[in-house]
């Protein structure tokens, strides 16, 4: 295959991923679609998740693969890159891409890990506050739906952020992945040359 064509096929995926992102992480800031949560948050009472506040999925999975999309997407343009140097230049947005999907993934895997911040309260603890009750369980909770059921508010936040935060895992993997190929592929474009068309 044409690495001008292959940078194409990487580019295409990668504004879905990272428009994928960025509404998962917008809608994060809204448990149970709520915006009264976000608005306290703001006023300085802590009611969004921790995690959520980090943007790994605005700024790591959206706008640092974005932009590295848009720069292989423009080196595929007839199907071929006309010089190396901009499939030269491919690797290093490629490589931004690569350090923003990381971000990401760093960010999703720590927010699933430490559970959302919710008003909760089991046996051991039967008085209601608000905290991240997930937080000393290293990830166990996602295995024991029972153990969701100790968040009260938002309503269904275990289940909200268990779902967006394994979209932004599974989003991220795979921009890494694609930013890893188009590393090569943008190496194999710049030593060996890119693609001439057939007439």
């Amino acid at each position: 295959m044409c690495t001008g064509a292959c940078s194409k096929f990487i580019a295409v995926p990668l504004y879905v991923l990272a428009l994928v992102s960025i509404i998962c992480n917008i809608m994060l800031f809204f448990p149970d679609f709520e915006t009264s949560y976000a608005a306290t948050d703001r006023k300085g009472t802590d009611r969004i998740t921790e995690e959520v506040k980090y943007m790994g999925g605005v700024i790591g999975g959206g706008i640092m693969v974005l932009i590295p999309a848009i720069h292989i997407h423009l080196t595929s343009a007839n199907k071929c890159c006309a010089n190396r140097c901009g499939m030269f230049l491919s690797i290093g947005f490629a490589a931004a891409g690569v350090v923003g999907a990381l971000y990401s993934l760093s960010v999703a895997s720590v927010g699933l890990v430490n559970g959302p911040l919710c008003y909760w309260s089991n046996a051991q603890n039967p008085i209601p506050r608000w905290g991240t009750p997930f937080s000393n369980s290293n990830g166990s909770y996602l295995d024991n739906r029972d153990m969701w059921e100790w968040c009260w508010l938002p309503e269904n936040v275990v289940e909200f952020n268990v779902a967006l935060f394994s979209t932004l895992l599974v989003a991220a993997i795979v921009e890494l992945v694609l930013c890893l190929i188009q590393m090569v592929n943008g190496l194999c474009g710049c030593i060996c040359g890119t693609c001439s068309s057939k007439d």
